[in-house]
């Protein structure tokens, strides 16, 4: 599918914003110490690749942490699509049952047959009013296109 055959892009609102920044924290902390490993003398002898290696093991922990600012749902002709941290389904709509946000829950649901579910992390309770809106969308979105799929074809 091409990029405009979605009727709706559901992105995390803050997230991304916590994850791109406890990211650079990581990496500063770790370049920082780093850093400072040759500092002083505790009996110890650090070499620069033990400086490099503390920096490196920053990053891919950075790294990591970004993946939180990656989740993704589309909703469209075809049917539902979910990107989380890992992965990415693309759920005709036979598939899919509900979209669903249970109480005390981080983020909402894609409801499947045979009490199945896949969380999906672009609907964040955090994002608050945001969040209602987009479950809103994407329920109306949901109803449309079931109904489609029921209707009879001449």
């Amino acid at each position: 599918m091409s990029g405009n055959d979605w009727d709706i892009e559901v992105r995390p609102h803050l997230t991304p914003y916590f994850a791109y920044g406890a990211a650079a924290l990581i990496v500063a902390a770790h370049v920082i110490v780093g850093a400072l490993l040759k500092v002083g003398s505790s009996g110890v002898v650090f070499r620069t690749w033990d400086q490099v290696a503390i920096a490196m093991v920053g990053v891919v922990i950075a790294c990591f942490v970004s993946l939180f600012a990656r989740p993704r749902l589309r909703v469209g002709p075809s049917g539902v699509a979910v990107r989380n941290l890992f992965g990415y389904r693309l759920f005709p709509w036979d598939q899919v049952i509900d979209v669903s946000f249970h109480k005390g829950a981080c983020w909402a649901r894609l409801d499947l047959p045979d009490d199945e579910y896949v969380p999906v992390m672009a609907i964040q309770a955090v994002d608050k009013r945001r969040a209602v809106e987009a479950m809103d969308r994407v329920r109306a979105l949901l109803r449309r296109y079931q109904a489609d799929a029921t209707s009879p074809r001449p």
